[in-house]
C-alpha cells in the first residue's frame, strides 16, 4: 500500500493506494513540525478513523510538507511517522517538491505556492533550483493568506477600511484590539489565526477596497518572486495553494499585464500528486 501526503501548515490531504482500481482520500489538520511535537503528530493520526485500519499494511510512504526544508525537520516528521507506521519505507520533503510533481512534471517551469504562506522555486526537468525565498510569514509570505489576512486586520484596526466593510467585518468576527493582540503575539500558531480572515475577501470580492489589498499581495508576490528569476518571461508559472485559486482571475490578469505566461492553478495538488507518484517514483 502506498501513503502520499501533501500538507500545509493548517491541512493535510492524503491518498492510501489500496490497489490499482481502489484508494481512499481523507484530510486532517496540517503537519508542521515548526509547530508541532511528535506526539502531536501521532495523536493526528490516532484521531483518523480512516487510516487507522491499515497502518500495518502501508508499505510506503512520501509526505510533503510545510516546514520541511532542513534534515532535521524532515527527521522530526519521519520519526512520528515511523512510530505510526511500522513496516512503511517513509520519504519526507518539503512542500514545493509536490507542487512542482503536480504542475510541472517532468517538465521546466516555476512552481508558486499561495496558500496560508507563500514560496516559489525553478524545476528546469531533472533538478529543482533552491530558491531565497519561502521565509515565512513574519519575513515573507507575500501574497498569502496570512499576509493577506494581516492586511485586513491591521486596516480595520488603524481605522483605514471603509465604513460598510468595518461593519461587516465586526458582524463576522466580533473582535477588538485586545483580542487580536493577544492571539497574535501570546497565542501558538498566530499565521493561522492571520489566514483565517481570507474567507472574508472571497465573500466581499466586487469590493473595490478588497480587490485592492488582493492586487497588492499578488503583486507584491510577483515582483519578490516570480521576477527574481530574470527569465521568467520565457517560463511558464504554475500555481498551487488556496489563495491562488480562489482568487485567480485576479491573480491571472496581474500576469498578464506583466507578461507572465500561467499554467496550472491547483486548489490541493494531491490527486495529480500521487498519480505522478504512481506513474513515476520520486
Amino acid at each position: 500500500m502506498l501513503l502520499v501526503a501533501d500538507s500545509g501548515s493548517s491541512k493535510a490531504d492524503w491518498v492510501l493506494t489500496l490497489s490499482n482500481t481502489e484508494s481512499i482520500a481523507f484530510r486532517t489538520n496540517g503537519i508542521n513540525p515548526f509547530f508541532l511535537s511528535e506526539k502531536d503528530i501521532i495523536k493526528i493520526f490516532q484521531n483518523t478513523p480512516e487510516i487507522l485500519p491499515y497502518t500495518d499494511k502501508v508499505k510506503e510512504i512520501y509526505f510533503f510538507g510545510a516546514g520541511c526544508s532542513s534534515p532535521d525537520r524532515r527527521e522530526h516528521i519521519s520519526n512520528a511517522l515511523t512510530k505510526v507506521f511500522k513496516n512503511a519505507f517513509i520519504s519526507v520533503d518539503i512542500d514545493i517538491v509536490a507542487s512542482i510533481y503536480a504542475t510541472v512534471g517532468k517538465s521546466k517551469g516555476i512552481c508558486c505556492i499561495i496558500g496560508t504562506g507563500s514560496n516559489i522555486t525553478y524545476f528546469d526537468g531533472s533538478k529543482i533550483h533552491e530558491s531565497k525565498h519561502g521565509l515565512g510569514y513574519i519575513l515573507g509570505d507575500e501574497g498569502s493568506g496570512t499576509w493577506l489576512g494581516r492586511q485586513l486586520i491591521t486596516s480595520y484596526l488603524y481605522g483605514k477600511m471603509p465604513q460598510e466593510l468595518s461593519d461587516k467585518f465586526d458582524a463576522t468576527y466580533k473582535i477588538d484590539k485586545e483580542l487580536i493582540i493577544k492571539y497574535v503575539y501570546q497565542e501558538p500558531s498566530p499565521n493561522f489565526y492571520l489566514a483565517s480572515f481570507a474567507p472574508f475577501l472571497s465573500e466581499n470580492i466586487d469590493h473595490p477596497f478588497i480587490i485592492d489589498i488582493l492586487k497588492k499581495g499578488f503583486t507584491e508576490f510577483i515582483e519578490t518572486n516570480i521576477k527574481s528569476y530574470s527569465d521568467y518571461q520565457d517560463k511558464t508559472c504554475h500555481f498551487v495553494g488556496s489563495i491562488a485559486y480562489h482568487f485567480s482571475e485576479i491573480l491571472k490578469q496581474l500576469c498578464q499585464e506583466k507578461g507572465i505566461k500561467v499554467g496550472k492553478i491547483l486548489k490541493h495538488p494531491i490527486d495529480e500528486l500521487s498519480m505522478f507518484i504512481l506513474k513515476n517514483g520520486v
